[in-house]
């Protein structure tokens, strides 16, 4: 244990001790010198069986975690090997967690805890989008950190953790009673999205109700059995978050967000009221488009008129002064000729990406235009897919945007299914299909990655994982399509490599063939097409990047001899 006023690393002084977990001492330290707090969490080489095969997996995830930024995440500042000890140096956050506000105060409101729930579903679906995925594991109120300014912070995540010696099966201290998924302590499982998705509806619960579901009556009644007074629509979100069987419950933060952003259209009346709703609107549509098409001769004139509209709401959506009014003239051009794909493209190129970003938001706005029913009773999306040469020009659209600028970091995950319908084009340019089967082989992988068949079995197989990767690098890549797209893949490919180079060893890949794929890349970016006096400035930064891939790639190699 760490001694008040030891000096760390020449900088950070123990001041005092904070907390304690299974494996692990939290304490406050100060850089006097910058007169800042930090906390610091020690792992002690006797609190461990396998010190060495924790640290190793320490390091590598807190080297990842060092790269996280966002409002709700603490940030890792430093890591020191220090004597018996593995010290992790992060953010100090004042405050107190949501357990110690719940002893004090008792159950939260509905409002409250809906709050903290859209705040803990943007940093899940920021940790699930990493490169590679991150899973939290052990949300709970005492994860929680609640700052004076009303902001969560979701902190002591993924450093604490016992870990398998063999790295193919999950931890053995996946979590607390009460919060954890049930697959968390089946033997032999991975856990993925959906186990973070089920910890967070058990802590939706716990603060709503005050009852932990690892203590009596050991049943999860709805939320409305405790409060009658608690929404239909709460309940159902909670209700499909803690599902047993993972399939069943939402399959990423994103679908949960957006739920929570419309719990009142959830409740049966709201339903009743929009489906009223709707349909007088629809009549009052049919009434006055009928009675000018039936004064006019209909044959003659509904093609021109129909036309001239699209063009004119398309006018008005690029010359709007405001992003909100151009959305709405860019859904009226869509509700009147959802197969043409032209309005869905500059609406998610002429706003949503106008500042290279993505974000959830505008995603959730997206995918409710293309689920909005037309005039016709199909959905927008149904009436794109029937006009194949548009759907597959929007699906490639929209892959680029996932793959590069959702939540500005990329989803690949999101990616995966429009870049497949991409690959398979016959209508697209052979040398856009072809970046859509690179970037497709990427990023499917990143919904199946850890998880497992209902045989038990891993639903993915390392060695063709592998051979996808390196296929996905071969070739002229800058020549015959563009650098941008060349950086990408090769980063991709080392960094996959990093994250998963034992078990690519474990399923067969040499470590002649790691290093073969490492220097073919290296020695590839040296030639002419990355020379960086003809690089872009985000080129620049990829490039980088990649040299410092490089050196982590060959680091990771070495591991294995």
């Amino acid at each position: 244990m760490l001694q008040n006023g030891t000096l760390i690393d020449g900088k950070y002084k123990i001041i005092s001790k904070i907390g304690q977990g299974g494996m692990s001492t939290v304490y406050l330290a100060i850089n006097e010198r910058a007169g800042r707090q930090w906390a610091i969490k020690e792992i002690r080489r006797d609190g461990t069986a396998d010190f060495r095969i924790v640290k190793q997996s320490l390091v590598a995830e807190t080297s990842l975690l060092k790269n996280l930024s966002h409002p709700n995440l603490p940030k890792i500042a430093d890591i020191v090997d220090f004597k018996d000890s593995f010290l992790i140096v992060m953010d100090y956050i004042q405050g107190i967690t949501l357990q110690q506000v719940m002893e004090m105060k008792g159950v939260q409101s509905q409002e409250t805890v809906i709050k903290w729930a859209k705040q803990l579903c943007s940093v899940l679906g920021y940790l699930h989008s990493c490169n590679p995925p991150i899973i939290y594991r052990d949300l709970k109120p005492g994860n929680i950190m609640l700052k004076p300014d009303g902001d969560i912070v979701l902190i002591d995540f993924g450093t604490a953790r016992e870990y398998k010696t063999e790295g193919t099966e999950d931890t053995t201290c996946l979590g607390t009673l009460g919060y954890a998924a049930p697959e968390q302590f089946a033997k032999g499982t991975q856990t993925d999205a959906r186990t973070d998705i089920y910890s967070l509806g058990a802590t939706m619960y716990h603060m709503l109700t005050g009852h932990n579901l690892a203590k009596p009556p050991y049943r999860i009644y709805p939320i409305t059995y405790w409060n009658a007074s608690f929404s239909g629509g709460l309940e159902k979100i909670i209700t499909k978050c803690l599902m047993s069987d993972p399939s069943q419950r939402y399959k990423s933060a994103a679908e949960l967000l957006y739920d929570l952003d419309h719990v009142k259209e959830l409740d049966n009346n709201y339903k009743k009221r929009a489906f009223l709703k709707l349909t007088s609107f629809s009549l009052s549509v049919f009434l006055s488009f009928g009675g000018f098409f039936c004064s006019k001769k209909f044959s003659s004139y509904a093609g021109n008129f129909e036309k001239e509209s699209y063009l004119e709401y398309m006018t008005r959506a690029k010359e709007a002064d405001e992003e909100n009014k151009s959305i709405k003239e860019y859904q009226k051009a869509i509700y009147l000729n959802p197969g043409n794909s032209k309005a869905y493209i500059e609406l998610l190129n002429n706003v949503f990406l106008q500042d290279d970003c993505f974000d959830a938001k505008e995603d959730e706005k997206l995918r409710e235009i293309l689920s909005m029913p037309s005039i016709t009773g199909k959905t927008c999306i149904e009436e794109m897919q029937e006009n194949k040469k548009e759907y597959d020009e929007f699906c490639y659209r929209l892959g680029m945007a996932y793959f590069y600028y959702y939540e500005n970091t990329g989803s690949k995950s999101y990616a995966a299914r429009w870049l497949g319908r991409a690959s398979l084009s016959d209508t697209l340019p052979i040398q856009i299909k072809l970046r859509a089967q690179r970037l497709y082989n990427i990023s499917a992988y990143y919904d199946r990655i850890g998880r497992q068949s209902k045989s038990g079995e891993l639903s993915m197989s390392y060695i063709r994982f592998w051979e996808d990767l390196t296929r996905a690098a071969s070739g002229d890549i800058a020549g015959t399509d563009n650098v941008t797209v060349a950086l990408t893949v090769y980063n991709e490919v080392l960094v996959q490599l990093c994250c998963n180079f034992t078990l690519f060893a474990e399923d067969g890949i040499s470590v002649s063939s790691m290093e073969q794929e490492v220097e073919y890349i290296e020695k590839t970016v040296e030639g002419e097409n990355f020379n960086e006096n003809v690089l872009g400035d985000d080129e620049k930064e990829q490039l980088n990047q990649l040299k410092e891939n490089i050196k982590l790639a060959k680091k990771a190699i070495k591991l294995l001899e």
